[in-house]
């Protein structure tokens, strides 16, 4: 992990990960984690005594890095910073909001989903013309 040296360098890219204990605990055995030379990770551990203020420092951290090509978001921690996450327009990284064990995934509230059902329906209306 930490051997890795600088992911912008040799063409590769990190997946961060913003999530509960569980979920990120998943990931990291999958060996998506990253701690680099300043030990800066690429993920946040989400609990009951994480604040709303260290969630958008997260956020706007990993979203800000461009050794980061996509951030996975619990959608119930999505919602608790959404006026960021609906805000954030950029391709890379792109941010995908992820179920939890103890939260399940609602579709109507996905924000990346609700811009690819909105591009489809104008797509699709300028089709019938």
């Amino acid at each position: 992990m930490a051997g890795r040296g600088n992911a912008a360098s040799n063409n590769s890219a990190l997946i961060a990960i913003i999530a509960d204990e569980d979920t990120v605990t998943g990931f990291l055995l999958a060996g998506v984690g990253n701690v680099d030379l300043r030990k800066t990770t690429n993920y946040l551990l989400v609990d009951n005594k994480t604040t709303v203020k260290q969630i958008e420092d997260a956020f706007k951290e990993f979203t800000a890095r461009d050794d980061i090509a996509i951030v996975l978001i619990s959608q119930y921690i999505a919602n608790m910073i959404r006026f960021l996450v609906d805000g954030y327009n950029k391709p890379i990284p792109a941010i995908l909001e992820i179920p939890s064990k103890d939260h399940p995934y609602d579709p109507e509230s996905d924000s990346v989903l609700s811009r690819v059902k909105h591009l489809f329906s104008a797509d699709s209306s300028s089709e019938r013309r």
